[in-house]
């Protein structure tokens, strides 16, 4: 496993990142996601993304029962806030009331004192910027947070919120958390070069596009049975991709690329979005402690230019790079 800095923070992650969005408390049972933690951990990853909505609170709490007794200064632990966890009109969004709140109960499901990444999961237009980030303020100030980043937010808030925290003397934003792969690259016109700029580095998810670019989803067949597709909490963030035969097609043909490199699908597009230099970490998700090993083969793996090009050549059109399609939820009526 090799390192890299989170951003221009002094703070370094694994290059790959274990993450349990769909699997841990929903998709898997806790004996199999215990698995797939150790085998994160056996394999070097020292990185653990989750947040306190996923699985309605429990992936936190089966990610923390798996790392209990792991020494914690070996780890990088980052979850995230905003998305409601409860019924209440403040059991949401990224209000003073609702961080403060909801990162106590992910360092309760964590079992730990803090968090080293603590992520603004969607921008909240119904609470003013100033009153988020001095909230992310206080909790590093008290310990509890190390550092603060965002996820899938656009260049214009990001660079509001950069604004205010040197502005105001806030602790910096060091990451942001996006969607990034081959067929998902929206993020680079735009947000990119202004994290470049400005000291952010992505710590992106989906990778392998919720696993379409495994080349496992046939075009014209149905999902494979215990796939993420067939699974409630991600089968409509995948629609977008198995509605698209000939995406799906061009995806098959990515297969001679990887078998004449020696990698997997799996691994040539963790690896693809790994030789982005603003990437600080690819986050994979696992059902089966084989996947992650698969998945961590693709650390330190260098793609050529001719490589590069080659799969521009194949997946042509389907590429989608439009940044207006990083989106938050807009003020509730």
């Amino acid at each position: 496993m090799e390192f890299r800095h989170l951003g221009r923070s002094g703070l370094k992650v694994s290059e790959i990142s274990y993450g349990n969005w769909i699997t841990h408390g929903s998709q898997v049972e806790e004996d199999a996601a215990r698995e797939c933690v150790q085998a994160a951990l056996d394999e070097g990853i020292t990185t653990f993304d989750t947040a306190d909505v996923y699985a309605g609170t429990k992936a936190e709490e089966v990610l923390g029962r798996a790392l209990k007794g792991v020494r914690r200064e070996s780890l990088e632990i980052f979850t995230k806030v905003y998305w409601p966890t409860g019924s209440g009109p403040n059991d949401r969004g990224l209000s003073r009331k609702h961080i403060f709140e909801s990162i106590h109960g992910s360092l309760r499901r964590l079992q730990t004192d803090y968090v080293d990444l603590y992520q603004a999961h969607r921008f909240d237009y119904e609470t003013p910027l100033t009153e988020t980030l001095k909230t992310f303020d206080d909790l590093v100030r008290q310990g509890k947070v190390l550092y603060v980043g965002v996820s899938e937010w656009t260049a214009d808030q990001i660079a509001q919120a950069l604004k205010i925290a040197d502005d105001m003397g806030f602790d910096r934003l060091v990451s942001n958390q996006p969607q990034y792969s081959m067929l998902w690259r929206v993020i680079e016109s735009e947000v990119v070069p202004l994290c470049e700029k400005e000291g952010l580095g992505q710590v992106v998810f989906s990778p392998i596009a919720q696993g379409v670019l495994t080349g496992k989803y046939l075009p014209g067949q149905p999902p494979p049975a215990d796939s993420r597709a067939t699974d409630p909490s991600g089968s409509g963030f995948i629609s977008r991709y198995l509605d698209n035969e000939d995406l799906l097609t061009r995806v098959q043909n990515l297969k001679p690329i990887a078998d004449d490199l020696g990698l997997s699908m799996a691994q040539l597009a963790v690896a693809w979005v790994l030789q982005n230099p603003n990437v600080s970490s690819a986050i994979v998700g696992a059902t089966r402690p084989a996947q992650v090993r698969d998945n961590v083969k693709a650390s330190g793996v260098k793609l050529d230019a001719e490589v590069m090009s080659k799969i521009d050549d194949v997946i042509g059109a389907a590429v989608q790079r439009d940044p207006s399609l990083t989106v938050s939820p807009q003020p509730r009526p």
